[in-house]
């Protein structure tokens, strides 16, 4: 076993000791246990998770899933690159949800605008789609759809080859379908990434990279 357990642990005691959970030597990842919790991953609005150390195709077909609940109106979702011009992203920009495409030849953005700059960022959970086939893109936001057509038809494929950045990116790292440099801050689950019938299911307690982001660990929603 590789990875961190997700859980909470408490009251350890080690031939008869009790260790003091309140003054570590040092700690990594390592964040409170809430009262109330909720299934999903926090993001404390500094960092990022990275997943496909080798680098994730995207090509010309994608379904991108996930659920998310946050705590401000500006935050990145997920981006993956190239060292070219080809990319996706997905970001939260006052209170909008944006969906950007760019299959070599220009990126082209399908926006999801709700009522309100403050409409998302209401402490519940929102289920978001994104797809991405060939020269179409759409958005689906708790149920509802906005798609556009890519006007440059002949360019269907993003030949993406970098890793997949979930809630931020590193400040040393391009992101070409990407505004906004604001890392999310509030809680994500079940992100699935599908090709074809091929379903990946990103585990964030498996992230090769995780700075400022608490796996299987989501306080309950602020009142």
């Amino acid at each position: 076993v590789t990875h961190s357990i997700p859980a909470c642990i408490g009251s350890m005691t080690i031939n008869s000791k009790q260790l003091d959970n309140e003054s570590p030597v040092s700690t990594f990842a390592v964040n409170k246990c809430y009262v109330t919790m909720q299934e999903g991953t926090f993001f404390d609005g500094s960092g990022f998770a990275a997943f496909v150390r080798e680098g994730y195709k995207v090509r010309s077909d994608v379904n991108i899933s996930l659920e998310f609940r946050m705590t401000a109106v500006h935050g990145i979702l997920l981006g993956v690159s190239s060292a070219k011009v080809d990319a996706i992203g997905l970001e939260i920009v006052n209170g909008k949800v944006l969906f950007h495409v760019n299959n070599g030849a220009g990126r082209i953005t399908v926006t999801y605008e709700p009522r309100g700059t403050n409409s998302l960022c209401d402490g519940r959970w929102h289920k978001l789609q994104a797809n991405k086939s060939k020269n179409r893109i759409l958005l689906i936001i708790d149920g509802n759809l906005v798609q556009t057509d890519n006007p440059y038809i002949q360019s269907t494929s993003a030949d993406t080859n970098n890793p997949v950045y979930v809630g931020g990116y590193p400040a040393d790292v391009k992101q070409n379908c990407l505004t906004s440099k604001s890392s999310f801050r509030g809680c994500l689950r079940n992100l699935v990434l599908t090709k074809g019938q091929q379903a990946e299911v990103f585990d964030f307690s498996r992230a090769f990279d995780l700075r400022g982001v608490f796996p299987h660990s989501c306080p309950g929603a602020e009142h």
